[in-house]
């Protein structure tokens, strides 16, 4: 049966109890043409541990969007980083609502099965799947709403379209219930005016205002999710929580007699996130002749020592007003920063904050080295000229662990770190450039470590810019009525705390933020306060990279140089030459890679040797300057042997039966009737973007080409079908 929900800017249509009838609950929601099903399954036996074993898997379906997977295997196989990005945000949101105790098994499963190119996906999953999970047997008693603020000439808007968010200067998703919110994301989107560039960061007050909009909304959004589905809902199951296992007897005796080894094991554990010093504390205490005679099981005298380091963290915050490591609660560890040490790397920054630490690497490229990524909203595929690589190996924190390929952390901290430096980059940019965070040690925040070791690493790799950015991770702990805000935040204040955020940004604003609100509502005072001192923090690292940034020396021997400029379009064939030969020539000659518009007339040259790079543009302008004398281009550089190839005559738009003869990185040359060569640029392969020639033809392959142009035996050719 379908229910309709007029709320937040958009028509919500629920369909409950017509598919997916095995599973605890499941939804059906269309927005516009946007279907999704979400469906929530639980074990009927709990784990044995005391965790909650919750797993969500958001998946988008090719057929959504009218299409067939590409690459050998036609099937949807490895989430894409949307995807897994999409689940951590439905994990983050819906986690918190699950019982305290609560150990089934759970799967929550989202499908995208029908996608309307307008409609926000993130959005409408975790709609779909919080309707799900409230209209199981799971005792969870709230729904939770996400919404998604933009920000148009000036005006706060929710849920806008994905065409209306192109054009916002803000981009900030919020998820919670009608009491409080849970989860926040934000980033803010620069943009061109006239020319030049904004990076559009949001100073506190206005961030405080866009996240009370939120909040707003998400509100009546979810009392009118729970009037409609309250009387859907199924009768909760019968299920048994696991209750603290922690023996109040040996709490007691902990407090009185190991009061002082606690507390000496806190100071180890300020300066490494494993908790070993509290491990032989407990092996201490099992050893206690007193213990041993009441025969308290290991287990419970673990979780009372737990329960005791846990008030102990708190109490010392909240009321002594300090830190395990002995900080004031403003105070950020000390920082060391050093660039370029990586003699053959374009840019590098060893940033280490406490015992935190980035090793952050900026590898400069040209438009062959962008990443090209599927999004279900749109028709063609996407290139990202700013990619963001996070590595958190298990030696960071003194494991030995083995290496895997990143996961669903991993992927968070490195699209955090590339929210946060992406508005400071150029969007006209020639590079395509390659950010690599190496988290060689970690106690705390390395997220927000590799933002500040990649912002440095940039400009050591000569990217100018606009702005350095600096990231903090802030805490919050409340006990007895009052509270304490924490900077700069280490894992052990991360465990035990009521809440953690990141914020990044400049000395103006923020640029990314991310917050875990553990506890439930958020005062919008306290929310206040915690940017501003979250402000002071930022403008205090920032201070320290600056002065490292006016150190920098850019190695620029090393760094690849890329051109940009114009020629007549009716001097690309003199460019390209006979069959490719000249270009061909020009690439070995000068070791460079070109790239030709003709349509624009633009012509890009990229090259390791800034030199080469200069000499090469020379020389083509001058090839430009002299085209039309029939001479072709010699290895030595002259122009001395005469082209005498029989030059044969095709009409333009006449389809050509041909054999692939050579490929290029910048297309095929296809020989034609008459023994002449003709070039099938890359461009010309398919609609939309061709990574490789490759991928659509190959040497020997039989075409049928469109010829598009001739002047004398230079023939351009368009791509009909391949037999």
């Amino acid at each position: 049966m379908e229910y309709k929900i007029e709320i937040n800017n958009q028509e919500e249509i629920y369909d409950i109890g017509s598919v997916a009838k095995h599973a605890s609950g499941a939804a059906v929601l269309k927005i516009k043409n946007t279907v999704i099903l979400a469906t929530v399954a639980r074990e009927d036996k709990a784990v044995e541990e005391d965790f909650l074993p919750l797993t969500v898997n958001y998946v988008e379906k090719s057929y959504a969007a009218g299409r067939i997977p590409g690459g050998y295997i036609k099937r949807e196989t490895k989430p894409g980083d949307f995807e897994t990005l999409t689940s951590r945000i439905i994990d983050r949101s819906l986690r918190p609502l699950f019982p305290k105790g609560y150990a089934y098994p759970t799967q929550i499963v989202v499908f995208v099965l029908s996608c309307d190119p307008e409609v926000d996906l993130q959005v409408a999953a975790l709609n779909a799947a919080s309707a799900a999970l409230y209209l199981s047997d799971i005792p969870v008693n709230k729904c939770v709403s996400g919404v998604r603020v933009g920000k148009i000439d000036g005006e706060l808007i929710i849920n806008p379209t994905n065409s209306e968010l192109k054009n916002s200067a803000l981009d900030l998703y919020v998820a919670g219930t009608k009491e409080e919110l849970l989860m926040i994301e934000m980033r803010a989107i620069s943009s061109l005016n006239n020319g030049e560039q904004f990076v559009n960061e949001v100073n506190e007050e206005d961030m405080v205002e866009a996240i009370n909009f939120a909040a707003d909304a998400i509100s009546g959004a979810s009392i009118a999710y729970e009037e409609v589905f309250a009387p859907l809902k199924k009768a909760d199951a019968e299920l048994e929580y696991k209750t603290s296992i922690a023996n109040d007897d040996a709490y007691v005796y902990i407090k009185e007699n190991y009061k002082e080894s606690v507390y000496a094991a806190l100071t180890h554990m300020a300066k490494s996130e494993r908790a070993s010093e509290l491990k032989k504390v407990l092996e201490l205490i099992m050893k206690d002749e007193t213990v041993v005679s009441v025969n308290w099981d290991k287990e419970s005298v673990k979780a009372a020592l737990e329960a005791f380091k846990h008030n102990i963290v708190r109490e010392m915050i909240v009321k002594g007003r300090t830190r395990a490591d002995g900080r004031g609660l403003k105070d950020v560890r000390d920082i060391s920063i050093v660039t370029n040490i990586l003699p053959c790397a374009h840019g590098s920054c060893l940033f280490t904050r406490g015992q935190t630490q980035s090793l952050a690497i900026a590898t400069l490229g040209s438009d062959q080295d962008a990443q090209t990524y599927d999004v279900l909203t749109e028709k063609t595929p996407n290139t990202d000229k700013f990619m963001v690589n996070y590595n958190f190996p298990g030696f960071s924190v003194g494991e030995a662990s083995p290496l895997r390929s990143p996961g669903r952390r991993e992927l968070g901290h490195g699209n955090l770190a590339k929210r946060a430096l992406e508005p400071t980059i150029n969007k006209n940019s020639l590079y395509t450039i390659r950010l690599v965070s190496e988290i060689l040690e970690s106690n705390g925040s390395s997220s927000m470590a590799t933002v500040c070791g990649g912002s440095l690493a940039l400009r050591a790799a000569g990217v100018q810019t606009q702005k350095l950015v600096a990231g903090v991770a802030m805490g919050l702990v409340f006990e007895d009525g009052d509270y304490a805000i924490l900077t700069d935040i280490m894992g052990l204040e991360d465990h035990d705390g009521d809440m953690d955020f990141k914020v990044a940004g400049t000395k103006e604003g923020i640029t990314a933020l991310q917050m875990d609100i553990k506890l439930g509502g958020i005062a919008p005072e306290i929310l206040k306060e915690a940017l501003y001192q979250a402000k002071e923090g930022r403008e205090h690292i920032l201070n320290l990279m600056e002065e490292a940034a006016s150190k920098i020396v850019v190695n620029e021997e090393i760094l690849p140089k890329f051109e940009i400029f114009k020629v007549d379009s009716g001097k690309m064939v003199d460019i390209i030459g006979q069959g490719g030969k000249t270009i061909r020539e020009i690439i070995e000659k000068f070791d460079v890679a070109i790239d030709l518009d003709r349509e624009n007339g633009d012509v890009k040259l990229a090259g390791i040797n800034r030199r080469q790079v200069d000499a090469a543009k020379e020389h083509i302008l001058g090839i430009v300057k002299n085209a039309g004398g029939g001479r072709g281009f010699d290895r030595r550089g002259g122009h001395d042997r005469e082209h005498k190839q029989k030059i044969v005559e095709f009409e333009k738009g006449a389809v050509l039966e041909g054999v692939v003869k050579r490929v290029a990185d910048f297309g095929a040359f296809i020989g034609l009737p008459g023994d002449i060569d003709g070039l099938l640029h890359i461009s010309k392969l398919a609609e939309g973007r061709v990574d490789k020639v490759t991928d659509i033809v190959n040497v020997g392959d039989k075409v049928k080409v469109k010829v598009l142009f001739q002047k004398g035996p230079k023939i351009e050719l368009g791509l009909e079908s391949k037999e």
